[in-house]
């Protein structure tokens, strides 16, 4: 195939050779010098506070159309529904449509695709916004543009076709991952408990000096009687003596 020698693809070129470059291939998705690809049916979302045990969280297949979401401060890896191709006479670039990014979503990955390389794509990405980031399988997200070289290159990938999300990539980041929100959350938490507990200790304070308080009237009662009863014959005694009974 015979590249065009502009540098950046247009939309007619598009249109014209992603046909064989693109599996499936829409011409509408064209989107000016752009295609949009979309969201395949892996998935694989960083643990968080509210996962059941992060080391069992794992890629998982998405049904078509299913909902999924990204809570803030959690990376994901996610792969296009398409194949795509790069020829050894072109490079391409990647990126998240800008309605997306705008509510929070980063892609933290690669922003090239290598001459040769075939496959689907693998985008890795993180929420840094403040609520969560809900996609579904099938919804556009993606944008790839071609740019011509100036030749062809033998410095290419030359690797089988790329299917899936590789289980390593994972492994990184398996362990827990604290947001902001999380964070800040696990603090309130503590900071409840901390308070809890101090008024339970200044509860038991008070519990023990109101014992302590009757305890001691108890002990003063006792020891006037003690007193009382010893002294009750000496004083009986000396009013005897006094008025010579």
């Amino acid at each position: 195939m015979t590249e065009p020698h502009a540098m950046f693809w247009s939309g007619e070129t598009l249109r014209k050779h992603l046909k064989v470059l693109v599996k499936p291939f829409d011409p509408e998705r064209v989107d000016c010098a752009a295609y949009t690809l979309s969201v395949g049916s892996e998935v694989y979302v960083s643990p968080n506070d509210q996962s059941a045990d992060p080391k069992t969280v794992t890629v998982r297949k998405l049904a078509q159309d299913e909902a999924f979401t990204i809570p803030p401060g959690q990376f994901a890896f996610l792969i296009t529904e398409e194949v795509v191709t790069v020829p050894d006479s072109a490079l391409a670039f990647i990126s998240i449509r800008a309605k997306t990014k705008f509510r929070g979503l980063v892609n933290v990955s690669g922003f090239h695709v290598d001459p040769g390389y075939k496959g689907q794509l693998t985008f890795s990405v993180f929420n840094a916004g403040p609520v969560p980031v809900h996609l579904k399988q099938g919804q556009p997200i993606f944008l790839i543009w071609y740019a011509s070289l100036d030749q062809k290159t033998t410095f290419k990938k030359n690797g089988p076709v790329k299917k899936g999300i590789d289980t390593e990539l994972i492994v990184g980041i398996a362990d827990e991952l604290q947001s902001f929100a999380g964070l800040s959350k696990k603090i309130e938490n503590v900071k409840n408990d901390l308070t809890e507990r101090i008024h339970s200790v200044e509860r038991s304070l008070e519990i023990y000096r109101f014992s302590a308080h009757i305890a001691l009237t108890i002990a003063l009662m006792i020891a006037a009687g003690l007193v009382v009863a010893w002294l009750s014959p000496i004083l009986s005694k000396s009013i005897q003596g006094n008025f010579g009974l």
